[in-house]
């Protein structure tokens, strides 16, 4: 069993990841910043075992990260946390640019202390995963899928920022011999979604009667992934993928915008008749700058060379994302009092 030290892990699919690690027997350290997408109610299932210890730290806090390193000595660092939300990075693109691009830089100078330290058998095997996007290669046309040697052709403040760091990732295994491992992942879905987001939002605003926005005509495509798959597959990547090496994570479920709304609302109807058809509540908006027309990974290289396999295709997993939505308001309810949404450009 190996010590892992996750960052972001209360986010989204970083609480994800911890629960498969703990679950799966590791000793794991969640280091995360509680912004207003972390959210220790993500972690429930791991509180109380003692194989998981949390520590509230920002990785941009060289001190908090270094101390992390010293006091755990972890022998696989899964770094997830960043600002992740693109409507955001596009009205306040700072906090994108110091939190992905400079905490990124924070923990890849505390990693490669504490590897430097290591020696034998234990500094072989340490990894360093950084965990990316596929919004980093920009869109595709109606045909073909990101490689990856695909070339980065960011949009978004968010997808720049990540770009940048997963360059400054990828320097670090040059430039110092930090053996670091990167992967790229397609639109994640499922349980403990921040509620911005298209999927938990369309459910939570169809379930209150509210407007569901789409941007545009909803025609841009993804390719959705089950945040347990991805879960899985990190864990994987980090302990037997190849140094140097980027891997790419897909599900090879693509959709349209408006189809995943259309699927969601199919499921209401049949969860809540009364209120059906719940399609009536979708309501087109101004489409942001940007906004990338279609996303599709090939994950054939993790699918060879690791063995993962994506177990969710998408019809099954947006029913059971519906169904864990309508019997969990306990974890969405406060975080949807808080939330304010950005429904297409200001005017």
């Amino acid at each position: 069993m190996s010590r892992v030290l996750v960052t972001g892990g209360a986010g989204f699919i970083g609480s994800a990841v911890v629960r498969h690690l703990v679950g799966e027997g590791h000793e794991v350290l969640t280091l995360d910043a509680l912004t207003y997408a972390g959210n220790l109610a993500s972690l429930r299932d791991v509180h109380d075992n003692p194989r998981h210890r949390f520590v509230q730290a920002d990785i941009r806090d060289a001190a908090a990260v270094g101390a992390a390193f010293t006091d755990f000595a972890p022998d696989r660092v899964l770094h997830l946390a960043a600002e992740s939300h693109v409507d955001r990075s596009i009205d306040g693109p700072g906090d994108f640019i110091s939190t992905n691009v400079t905490g990124t830089y924070v923990m890849l100078e505390a990693a490669r202390t504490h590897w430097m330290s290591l020696s034998g058998r234990a500094k072989d095997a340490f990894r360093f995963l950084h965990v990316s996007t596929d919004e980093v290669y920009g869109s595709l046309g109606d045909e073909g899928l990101f490689h990856e040697e695909t070339p980065y052709d960011p949009s978004s403040p968010y997808s720049a920022s990540k770009a940048a760091s997963d360059h400054l990732a990828k320097a670090w295994q040059r430039t110092y011999g930090l053996p670091v491992v990167v992967s790229n992942c397609s639109n994640n879905y499922g349980p403990y979604h921040f509620p911005e987001k298209l999927i938990p939002l369309t459910i939570l605003n169809a379930m209150d009667g509210k407007a569901l926005p789409i941007y545009g005509a909803g025609e841009n495509v993804r390719d959705w992934l089950h945040v347990e798959d991805h879960a899985r597959a990190l864990d994987l990547i980090s302990a037997t993928g190849r140094v140097g090496e980027t891997y790419n994570v897909g599900g090879r479920n693509e959709r349209r915008n408006i189809d995943v709304v259309r699927a969601i609302c199919a499921q209401l109807d049949q969860h809540r008749p009364d209120a059906a058809p719940h399609e009536r509540l979708i309501e087109f908006v101004t489409d942001r700058p940007g906004h990338d027309a279609r996303y599709a990974i090939d994950a054939t290289k993790l699918e060879d060379e690791l063995g993962w396999r994506a177990t969710h295709d998408f019809d099954s997993g947006i029913r059971a994302t519906v169904a864990w939505y309508l019997e969990n308001d306990w974890w969405w309810q406060p975080l949807r009092a808080a939330a304010t949404e950005r429904r297409g450009l200001s005017t």
